[in-house]
């Protein structure tokens, strides 16, 4: 069984990948199931989808345990400890079910793995040509989210301005750009050291983006001598060792 999930998880067949983007499907789904049951009273039909994703979780969580290699290092990463907030946040919805969108973070650690991101290559060829923008988007987005869920989380119960998700997102995205109206703010120490996080995280985040934007785009073309992945558009040597790298292009830059 072990060998069986661990191909799963980390294997390069095609069945792998497909199981790997069900996963990713599934974590998308989950956040937005979070997002939109904030605004309506939780009653018995979403408690029982809340178990429902919850027990997915949980046999998401334990497959992983057996498929992982090094039980201690498993352990020892921030996505497994997010996987089981969320597993606990669906299956004890006392503990509330807000903490859920902290599934988003395994969303982005699927993204950055290399078995997934060889693949979405081969698959679409937007993704291939765009990479760089679109996963610094990706970034932008998860934080925006996670800043979103962990305001409206712990916000929710005692600040009267943050009466649903929309409300968190509206001042985590007005604090993110430095608009500041000032017509919602956090309660208590913790919620100004929050919006301190969103401001320069956000900003960070925001650069990247800029970045990845605006600066022309490496080149996907690995160096025959040092291996050296990453190239200038136009480059004809390799930066690393010099050796003379041809880059497939149509002339045009």
């Amino acid at each position: 069984m072990q060998a069986r999930l661990r191909e799963l998880y980390e294997g390069t067949s095609d069945r792998a990948h497909r199981f790997r983007y069900g996963l990713l499907a599934f974590d998308i789904a989950t956040i937005l199931f979070v997002i939109v049951t904030s605004f309506f009273d939780h009653g018995r039909i979403i408690e029982t989808i809340d178990m429902a994703i919850g027990v997915v979780i949980l046999a998401d969580f334990v497959a992983h345990v057996i498929a992982a290699r090094n039980k201690w290092q498993h352990f020892r990463r921030i996505s497994t400890w997010t996987d089981i907030v969320a597993m606990v946040s669906f299956l004890a919805p006392i503990a509330g079910e807000g903490f859920g969108f902290l599934r988003i973070l395994r969303t982005l650690r699927l993204l950055h793995t290399y078995q997934l991101t060889a693949r979405l290559r081969q698959d679409f060829a937007f993704f291939k040509e765009h990479e760089q923008v679109l996963l610094a988007t990706v970034n932008l987005i998860v934080f925006l989210f996670v800043m979103t869920g962990l305001i409206y989380a712990t916000q929710y119960p005692q600040n009267p301005q943050i009466g649903n998700y929309a409300d968190a997102l509206y001042f985590t995205v007005t604090t993110l750009t430095t608009t500041g109206f000032g017509d919602i703010t956090l309660d208590g120490t913790a919620g100004r050291m929050l919006a301190v996080l969103v401001m320069i995280v956000g900003i960070t985040l925001f650069l990247r983006l800029a970045t990845a934007l605006f600066r022309p785009a490496k080149v996907r073309c690995e160096c025959s001598n040092c291996g050296l992945l990453l190239h200038d558009p136009d480059a004809v040597h390799c930066k690393h060792c010099g050796e003379v790298v041809h880059i497939e292009t149509e002339g045009v830059l």
